[in-house]
């Protein structure tokens, strides 16, 4: 049983992006105010709730977000984020080309399958791009961790080694 008043970490989430035709299904973060995200455009994902796994937070944001269900995927990364405004965050990436439904209208942006050879063109934070040339070029899990300053990336460490910046 769960202990309502029990405090857990905020800063654990899931990110997943889900494929179908060569293309993820990506949410533009358009219709919050305050959104850290504000205007970036994002794979589905979110915060964990109380005792939940990886897995469930997982499955519970993509139906939320999205109203798909997951019938499976592939814990991919885990990503480390520190910033100069907020206090670190870790997130369990994963993909996925294996569900079911029919997409809703999601609160928090516009959804949109966008072509991975047009994700470059998006609005990202810029360790998104890292991580999703690592997904396209890599099938064994990794560990990236992204220091920012703002908006700006100032470091990025994969599996323990400087990532070069180009």
């Amino acid at each position: 049983m769960i202990n309502s008043k029990a405090v857990y970490p905020r800063n654990l989430t899931t990110l997943c992006y889900i494929e179908q035709k060569d293309a993820y299904l990506m949410l533009h973060r358009v219709k919050k105010e305050k959104d850290i995200n504000k205007d970036k455009w994002i794979g589905i994902g979110g915060h964990f709730e109380p005792g939940e796994s990886p897995e469930e937070c997982l499955q519970r944001e993509v139906q939320e977000e999205t109203g798909l269900k997951l019938h499976s995927w592939k814990f991919r990364g885990i990503i480390t984020f520190v910033t100069d405004c907020y206090e670190p965050e870790y997130m369990c990436l994963y993909t996925s080309d294996d569900f079911e439904g029919q997409l809703v209208e999601c609160t928090e942006g516009n959804l949109e399958w966008v072509p991975k050879r047009r994700l470059k063109e998006l609005n990202l934070w810029e360790g998104d791009y890292i991580f999703l040339d690592l997904l396209e070029c890599r099938t064994d899990f990794f560990s990236l961790k992204l220091c920012y300053e703002g908006d700006k990336l100032m470091k990025a460490v994969l599996n323990g080694n400087p990532w070069p910046f180009a």
